[in-house]
């Protein structure tokens, strides 16, 4: 017995930081469904279960996070030091902060608590990150969509997060980091993209990051600003729906690698696409948001629940590990 423990114990902190964003995904939908509850009354319930599955899975891969920590330190701290895992390893403050956002539904106490924390952890974690990142000497093919989630998901999030526990003014200073971080960046990653080789089959999943700042800063925004459908977050959707046709025009090169983790880099951005699209017709129900809101809760929920097919039948076929690299 004492051996099977350490056996799984092992196994276990062999999940890679980026499993992460598989929390991420799930959680992000339970609150695209949560807003539509407020527009359809009667659907609340899936926002509920989903809502319950993705704090299940993040309680699952932080308990192999800090496993990871005690019996295989030399590989956490190799995740960290990587140009893109370091990248990918803000995944888990982000899914944290979402999960005490889900937690309000149950108990604000608990909730607040574990958001005070994922607060610390983003804040370490990014600056570290991304002051490294400044330092310089970063090779163009380590340039991907994923150096976005230090400076402008973790601060977007943070901003969400802030406006659900009340903490409006706090939200706007991570909204502002986010914001401006992302317009800096998306020259950056674009020009990679542009001028140098492609992407390896592995790490294009990884495009779809692109997708998120839009939408996910148009969430915060909204979050912020609970009465708004103003012009500029309408502009944020518009670019939104841009990356979205772009991801769709893309998608037969980035499908040329076979389903892996990876793709779970598309769900954040397609929830808070459905999300945002929601809150809008919400707030200022017109024809195009009434066409486009059902239609990208849809389009969100396929997608996430793919992703949820393909992840159990690689963890059933033992593969999921094995098909985490990138």
């Amino acid at each position: 017995m004492p051996n099977s423990v350490s056996e799984f114990i092992d196994r276990l902190a062999g999940v890679p930081v980026a499993f992460f964003g598989m929390a991420v995904g799930v959680l992000a939908l339970s609150q695209a469904w949560l807003v539509a509850g407020r527009l359809w009354p009667g659907m609340a319930h899936p926002s509920h279960w989903l809502g319950a599955v993705g704090l299940l899975i993040w309680a699952v891969l932080l308990l192999a996070y800090l496993c990871k920590w005690c019996v295989r330190r030399a590989a956490a701290w190799s995740e960290l030091y990587d140009p893109l895992t370091s990248s990918l390893a803000t995944l888990g403050p982000i899914s944290t902060m979402l999960a005490s956002v889900t937690l309000l539904a149950w108990s604000r106490p608990a909730g607040l608590a574990l958001w005070i924390a994922a607060l610390a952890w983003q804040m370490v974690l990014g600056l570290w990150i991304y002051g490294r990142f400044w330092k310089g000497g970063n090779a163009p093919a380590n340039v991907t969509a994923a150096v976005y989630l230090p400076a402008v998901g973790q601060n977007l999030v943070a901003g969400m997060s802030s406006a659900a526990f009340g903490w409006t003014e706090l939200g706007v200073l991570f909204f502002g980091a986010g914001m401006f971080s992302w317009l800096a960046l998306e020259s950056m990653i674009l020009g990679r993209a542009a001028t140098h080789t492609p992407l390896p089959e592995a790490q294009r999943p990884l495009l779809g990051i692109q997708l998120a700042p839009a939408v996910v800063a148009g969430v915060c925004y909204t979050s912020l600003r609970p009465e708004s459908a103003d012009f500029f977050v309408q502009m944020l959707l518009g670019y939104g729906l841009y990356q979205a046709a772009l991801a769709l025009r893309l998608l037969p090169w980035i499908l040329q690698q076979r389903f892996a983790p990876s793709y779970w880099s598309f769900s954040f951005g397609v929830a808070a696409l459905a999300n945002l699209t929601l809150r809008l017709h919400e707030r200022s129900p017109g024809t195009l948001t009434a066409v486009l809101a059902p239609l990208t809760l849809a389009g969100a929920s396929l997608v996430v629940g793919g992703l949820l097919l393909g992840t159990v039948r690689l963890a059933w076929q033992g593969r999921l590990l094995s098909a985490a690299v990138v």
